[in-house]
């Protein structure tokens, strides 16, 4: 009997996948299909202090290995985001809800109210790409993030996770800080910066000119994050970045990491992704001799 199941410091899940912040996750109903399709774990839309419209269209587009997004953070609010919270309080499957802001107080106050409305963890989005004063001005900067994440960690008493950046001059620096902040895993990584022109129009296609890059092309890279990271941290690291398949997921495992988030991938397979997924990691691992993922976690290292 294969054991898929897998533990992110005191969260434990069912299985490794997890839903990753902006896919299907701003309301309840679209939660709870994901989470009937088998996800380990739910991470909900980025909330922040007040409601925030995003971008004008275009906000997508699709490229020949992936998605570029620029949908600049659009969520009902924190206050709001209580009563969505508030119809998955009786759910098995642990709730991460996501958060982000533009000082240490406003995370403070956003992880306080995230706990309160039953959220099994927090997980501080520090590394949008495409939201200014939200985005990377807070995750490139060690010192601010070591110092958010240490006061969020005081101010609650569940995980806090820190959603990192492959923007960022040294990736190892900021992992280093988010640990030294006290937090309990590592979320590597955000989607890349990058732009799509127009040929026609000459103009970028985006609204936002901007955005961040999802999808089978930046796997590679996230599973190189997730490897260098492994190497210089203690606490768990979540893998994200270009996941559609069990063999994406077991690579993730290799380089170091304890569970995956999964976001692209619903978009190609559909919500059924996590279903399939899970299955296919457990037919790989009956395949190759494994019973449990601890035995795969960084044997890439060895």
């Amino acid at each position: 009997m294969v054991d898929i199941s897998t533990a992110i410091g005191s969260l434990r899940l069912n299985n490794p996948t997890m839903l990753a912040s902006g896919i299907m996750d701003e309301d309840a109903g679209s939660m709870q299909r994901i989470i009937d399709c088998g996800a380990g774990a739910i991470v909900t839309k980025s909330i922040g202090i007040k409601a925030r419209d995003g971008y004008p269209n275009p906000t997508v587009v699709e490229l020949d290995h992936g998605i570029l997004n620029a949908m600049g953070l659009p969520n009902p609010g924190i206050d709001e985001f209580d009563q969505e919270m508030g119809l998955l309080r009786t759910s098995t499957t642990p709730i991460i809800g996501s958060i982000y802001g533009a000082t240490i107080e406003e995370f403070t106050m956003l992880a306080t109210k995230m706990q309160q409305y039953g959220a099994a963890a927090v997980e501080l989005n520090v590394s949008c790409p495409h939201a200014k004063r939200y985005g990377l001005e807070v995750g490139c900067d060690s010192e601010l993030l070591r110092t958010i994440t240490s006061s969020v960690k005081k101010s609650i008493n569940i995980p806090v996770f820190v959603k990192i950046s492959p923007n960022v001059t040294d990736i190892i620096d900021i992992a280093k800080a988010a640990q030294q902040g006290h937090a309990d895993a590592i979320v590597a990584i955000n989607t890349i910066k990058a732009m799509k022109i127009d040929l026609e129009t000459t103009r970028p296609i985006l609204a936002n000119k901007t955005g961040g890059y999802s999808g089978k092309a930046i796997k590679p890279i996230g599973v190189r994050c997730v490897f260098d990271i492994a190497q210089h941290i203690t606490i768990p690291i979540i893998g994200v970045g270009g996941i559609t398949t069990g063999e994406d997921v077991i690579e993730y495992i290799m380089a170091g990491a304890c569970a995956v988030q999964i976001g692209s991938a619903v978009y190609y397979r559909g919500p059924e992704v996590f279903g399939l997924i899970c299955k296919e990691i457990k037919q790989w691992m009956n395949a190759h001799g494994y019973k449990t993922l601890v035995e795969l976690q960084g044997v890439a290292h060895r």
